[in-house]
C-alpha cells in the first residue's frame, strides 16, 4: 500500500487509515489539496528521531568546545554581547 494518505480519507476514515498505512510502512504522509504536508510516525520512530538530534546536538557543542567556538560569559555580559547595548 502506498503511504500517502489524503485528508479526505483521514477525515472520511479517522484514525484507523493511519493504523492501517503505519502497520506496513511505520510512516504515513498526509496530502492536503494534492500536495505532501504532514508526516505521522509512531511515538516509538519519533522518539528515535529526536533521540538522534539530541545527540547531533551534542556532538556538534563538543566540537565547539574543543574548537574554541564557545563564550564563557555572565548572563549579563551575554546580553551585552547580543544587543550591542
Amino acid at each position: 500500500m502506498n503511504n500517502v494518505v489524503t485528508a479526505n480519507d483521514l477525515k472520511v476514515k479517522g484514525v484507523s487509515i493511519i493504523d492501517e498505512v503505519t502497520s506496513e510502512t511505520g510512516e504515513a504522509i498526509i496530502s492536503v489539496r494534492g500536495k505532501n504536508k504532514y508526516v505521522v510516525l509512531s511515538i516509538d520512530e519519533y522518539n528515535k528521531l529526536r533521540e538522534y538530534e539530541l545527540e547531533a546536538a551534542i556532538k556538534q557543542s563538543k566540537e565547539d568546545i574543543a574548537a574554541g567556538r564557545f563564550f564563557d560569559e555572565s548572563v549579563e555580559e551575554h546580553i551585552k554581547r547580543i544587543t550591542g547595548v
